[in-house]
């Protein structure tokens, strides 16, 4: 591992600890994403288990079509959306830069003993895998952590089939660069603050903005849908209090649906 991933996974995992991730009961792990047994992050679980549970109805299931489908979970974590694509009967495989045993590729030892994925300790800059393999990469609230994003999607891109999809999952989009770049770094000087580092040793972009789509549409060949779940009144009111306030915009977390041509 590079040494700027080294210190990059090093303060990831940290932080990840004092904000209360996983656990040592694997019931945990098989709650996930709808439930968050240790109480920690309960609403943030809430949201991802919707995020899950739109992807289900309103891309996967019309990618299905009686068919087992050959997935890549790209920022796979724990593993917990391999198991639920592998419980569907797709080939799922995960793959985290991360080898942790309760946040990362290790803490899928608990969904092995009810179903079987791929593991792949791997950069998505660098997919160890052949051409056109898989018919959709999903970033699993993970693809904000790229430094690049036209190196990433064109990655992602030559490991999918034509026809295929590179789907993004619970990331933030911002409509313009400079509400992104305003909440980078209101980000990085709470974890300063909070944690004693502001956790940028790989650069990362964190967030999305739509003149960024327009660019990997037109550089990378990607055509996108864009899906917008419901996660209750409170969060899509958001915006209307920032406005009050005369706050930054907050952050949309779309689903985002590339079609590879």
């Amino acid at each position: 591992m590079l040494a700027s991933h080294q210190r990059f996974a090093e303060d990831y995992l940290r932080i990840r600890r004092a904000e209360g991730r996983g656990s040592d009961d694997p019931e945990y792990y098989f709650a996930l994403p709808f439930r968050d047994l240790s109480g920690a992050l309960s609403a943030q679980w809430t949201m991802r288990g919707r995020t899950y549970r739109y992807f289900e109805r309103k891309i996967l299931a019309a990618m299905e079509c009686g068919r087992p489908l050959d997935l890549l979970d790209v920022g796979a974590g724990c593993g917990w959306m391999s198991y639920r694509l592998a419980l569907r009967g797709h080939r799922a495989v995960a793959v985290d830069l991360l080898t942790d045993g309760r946040d990362g590729l290790g803490a899928a030892r608990h969904y092995l003993t009810r179903s079987q994925f791929g593991r792949f300790n791997a950069d998505f800059d660098q997919l160890p895998f052949a051409d056109a393999r898989f018919d959709a990469v999903i970033f699993n609230a993970s693809v904000h952590y790229s430094s690049n994003y036209f190196t990433t999607f064109a990655e992602a891109r030559r490991c999918v089939r034509s026809g295929g999809r590179i789907v993004i999952l619970d990331s933030p989009v911002y409509k313009s660069r400079e509400h992104g770049e305003m909440m980078r770094h209101e980000r990085r000087r709470e974890f300063a603050v909070k944690y004693g580092t502001e956790s940028d040793h790989i650069g990362s972009i964190e967030y999305l903005d739509q003149a960024a789509l327009g660019d990997l549409t037109r550089e990378v060949g990607i055509e996108w849908r864009i899906h917008k779940p419901w996660y209750g009144l409170a969060w899509h009111s958001r915006s209307v209090k920032a406005w009050w306030k005369g706050a930054r915009p907050p952050s949309r977390f779309w689903i985002l649906e590339g079609i590879i041509r």
